[in-house]
């Protein structure tokens, strides 16, 4: 088990004194068999009202009404959370040797329809192409398929700081053959799903910024595709790692544009600029005094 403390700060500047409309914050993770949340705090200025909920994935929502105008919006998160790992284990899977696409039982596949339609368009077949020429053998085992294909994604992109807003499409990802955290993980789900897999789009931090390790110091995406028994299975292509510890996931959902971890608006116009601070590391943690 790690320990972790995390503070996520995010920081709106305006060039003149703005009123605000409603924001909406995913920066609460919600505890699981692997991750627990032993504190979390939000602060907020200008102070503002808020109203917490579980949206439609399960995530846990607040939404914020700043009350009064102000030149600057600062929102700072503060998490303490314990991680534990959670290894895979192949010889879990029913049918380990499942063909292409994937069965799932009737009752899962009416909850995961929504998440094995993809939402991209292929016009020009690039997705289509790509699929058939590197994913072509069927035999093989689902879990090795999608480890292959995570660690795939990987080797055959060059990773890129991208400071605008959005997610690229996974036709464009592919043909740059370069991108950020986001776009590697939303053209992993896209690709999984015209398989015949549920996948979603997760969203977090990244705990060790060690060698290698990419997406320290910022938030991080990764992709989650659906297995029977196993169930949610976490492939991170950024970094070609599977159900890693180092991953802490805030929420989990269809698309990108429904992962963002503060969105919201103000009322008039005005020139923003934005700044966002992400640390995540080591949380001491009490241990219990020696019995005498």
């Amino acid at each position: 088990m790690n320990r972790l403390s995390i503070t996520h700060e995010t920081r709106y500047e305006y060039d003149r004194e703005v009123t605000f409309g409603d924001w909406r914050l995913m920066l609460r993770p919600t505890d699981s068999h692997a991750l627990r949340v032993v504190s979390a705090s939000l602060g907020f200025l200008p102070q503002g009202s808020t109203h917490w909920a579980y949206d439609a994935y399960g995530n846990s929502i607040c939404h914020l009404r700043p009350l009064s105008p102000a030149s600057q919006l600062i929102i700072t998160s503060q998490l303490v959370v314990d991680r534990y790992p959670n290894p895979l284990d192949a010889g879990m899977l029913q049918d380990p040797q499942s063909g292409l696409p994937i069965l799932y039982e009737t009752s899962d596949r009416v909850a995961l329809t929504p998440l094995i339609t993809p939402v991209t368009e292929d016009a020009s077949g690039v997705l289509r192409d790509w699929i058939r020429a590197e994913l072509h053998g069927t035999d093989m085992p689902a879990l090795d398929m999608l480890q292959n294909l995570n660690r795939n994604l990987h080797a055959r992109l060059s990773y890129t700081t991208r400071l605008e807003q959005g997610v690229q499409s996974p036709e464009q990802t592919l043909l740059l053959g370069t991108g950020a955290c986001r776009d590697y993980a939303w053209l992993m789900i896209e690709i999984v799903r015209r398989l015949g897999f549920a996948a979603r789009f997760a969203s977090g931090y990244v705990a060790s910024a060690g060698p290698g390790i990419i997406g320290g110091g910022a938030t991080h995406a990764w992709c989650e595709v659906f297995l029977p028994v196993l169930g949610w299975v976490e492939f991170d292509p950024t970094n070609a790692q599977a159900e890693s510890s180092d991953l802490i996931r805030i929420g989990a959902t269809r698309t990108p544009a429904e992962a963002s971890p503060v969105q919201g608006s103000i009322i008039g116009n005005a020139f923003s600029t934005l700044y966002v601070d992400v640390r995540v590391q080591p949380a001491w943690v009490p241990q219990q005094a020696a019995m005498a």
